[in-house]
């Protein structure tokens, strides 16, 4: 991490690189389908926090839209997500983070981070 607090990471062929404003306060262990089979980890971040400086191999995946997955297409890496920001149980229109796979954190100790367990599985 730099001095400014800047938080790196990249897909394992670094074709998809980004920068997080700060670490992650916390993490996010979902068990839905897609996210237990993906293995990953998310750290939320509001969208102005993340900045992506490469996105050159970067594929979609939408099957629950408005969730917007992406991935690496050269190494096959999960890379980050679109989420809507949700309020009352429901999605406010027009309003998104960014999930980062933390698992892609460049020098960051996953370990010193609370993880909090999300049953998605049985939610949606």
């Amino acid at each position: 991490m730099s001095e400014t607090g800047t938080l790196k990471g990249s897909c394992h062929c670094g074709a998809t690189r980004f920068e997080a404003a700060a670490p992650p306060r916390d993490l996010t262990r979902c068990n839905c389908t897609f996210c237990s089979k993906r293995g990953v980890l998310w750290a939320y971040y509001p969208t102005e926090q993340v900045k992506f400086t490469s996105r050159e191999q970067a594929g979609a995946y939408d099957r629950n839209a408005p969730v917007v997955h992406h991935h690496c297409q050269r190494c096959g890496c999960g890379t980050w997500s679109d989420i809507p920001v949700w309020e009352n149980n429901a999605p406010v229109p027009g309003q998104f983070k960014v999930g980062l796979n933390a698992r892609l954190f460049d020098d960051f100790n996953l370990d010193a981070v609370r993880v909090t367990f999300v049953d998605g599985r049985n939610l949606w």
